[in-house]
């Protein structure tokens, strides 16, 4: 019997095979570029990856969206060049098998896959159970495996480090979400309203419908945002 996780995980990617199925080329031109800049045991990425980013897979919206993950997050390089990720080593390793996955499958669905169900494991606290995600996902392991055991994963995962540092303003924490290289900063949970306002092309998503014209860009001063600071 299919355990929950993957049925959930089997539902999800159901729905992000429809909804995306619909964009035609045409339409690439005019997608809003979206990155997010994270670190895989970071909860209120986890957070933000299952119950928020999911819907651009889930409704029309990613359908005028360019997702571009970047799993570097608060981690710091040391003197001897080795790095210390905010939540220990099972951090690093699961930052490097999503880099890695990203590289394999350079499809924003196929990707996708993979690091939710990892994150959703993260949100569950069963993260050491991650590679029961390529069964769920019906992805396979071994080019993941490849490239963390060839070393191309620590190379894709130090070219993101290298991006992060050098974002500009600099990021005081993750999740750290740019739409059209404009970083959200505390208002990152109303990413889909950002979204919607920079689309400028013809074919304007049912999603949008529903949502706000304007972004909240003010917070309240007893406002305290779910996120991982840098140390």
């Amino acid at each position: 019997m299919a355990s929950p996780n993957n049925q959930i995980c089997r539902i999800i990617f159901a729905c992000l095979f429809i909804f995306q199925c619909h964009s035609s080329s045409s339409d690439l031109d005019d997608r809003v570029s979206v990155s997010l800049y994270y670190e895989s045991l970071c909860p209120y990425c986890a957070n933000f990856i299952v119950n928020q980013l999911v819907k651009l897979f889930v409704t029309d919206l990613g359908s005028i969206v360019n997702l571009r993950l970047i799993p570097w997050g608060n981690t710091q390089t040391a003197p001897n060049n080795a790095w210390i990720c905010q939540h220990g080593p099972d951090e690093c390793l699961l930052d490097v098998v999503q880099a890695c996955a990203i590289n394999v499958w350079p499809n924003q669905e196929m990707h996708f896959r993979l690091v939710y169900c990892i994150e959703r494991l993260q949100v569950e606290n069963r993260h050491g159970e991650w590679n029961s995600c390529f069964a769920a996902t019906g992805l396979s392991e071994l080019p993941v495996r490849d490239c963390f055991n060839n070393g191309v994963g620590i190379r894709i995962e130090q070219g993101y480090g290298d991006e992060t540092a050098s974002l500009n303003p600099p990021h005081r924490f993750v999740p750290w979400v740019l739409v059209n290289n404009q970083p959200l900063q505390e208002d990152y949970d109303n990413f889909e309203a950002y979204i919607c306002r920079a689309y400028k092309g013809n074919r304007i998503p049912q999603a949008c419908q529903s949502l706000p014209v304007e972004a909240n860009m003010v917070k309240t001063s007893s406002y305290t945002p779910q996120v991982c600071f840098r140390e």
